[in-house]
């Protein structure tokens, strides 16, 4: 059958299934969604780990103020004062005590963790700080409570 525009061609003869062109192009928009998939996912994996790191050094920080809170008399009088480089004194008095365990829990928990507490009178602050490591390079992330005994 012809018509004035050229042959006309049969159902079975336009019917014959896709190219490899058209499943290459089909296979690429799929991989492509596959991988802004698993972006996604590596993207949520690292927000949720950073934001677990975030509330354990809230816990930490809230130890070290109820520690102090127990001991107020000596919080006072600046025996929990302690910077980041500094080592707790090996004494057997609470405080010390207190200091060390505190900060055995941090290194234990956080990546490379340190705290530091500071007294001003009656008002207390607490750094934590630890590594926090995005897209391969180290990153240090702190935490900083401040309230009153």
């Amino acid at each position: 059958m012809q018509n004035k525009n050229g042959p006309v061609l049969t159902k079975a003869q336009g019917a014959r299934g896709f190219t490899l062109a058209e499943v290459l192009v089909a296979l690429l928009v799929l991989s492509i969604g596959l991988l802004g998939a698993a972006g996604l996912q590596l993207a949520s994996l690292r927000s949720s780990q950073d934001a677990y790191l975030r509330s354990q050094a809230s816990i930490l920080a809230l130890d070290m103020i109820e520690r102090m809170r127990a001991n107020r008399d000596a919080a006072l009088a600046g025996e929990y004062d302690i910077a980041f480089d500094a080592s707790p004194s090996a004494g057997t008095a609470r405080s010390a005590l207190d200091l060390q365990e505190w900060r055995a829990r941090i290194a234990d928990t956080l990546p490379d963790g340190k705290g530091a507490v500071s007294t001003n009178h009656d008002l207390v602050g607490v750094t934590i700080r630890w590594n926090a490591r995005h897209d391969g390079a180290d990153a240090t992330d702190s935490f900083e409570y401040e309230t009153r005994l």
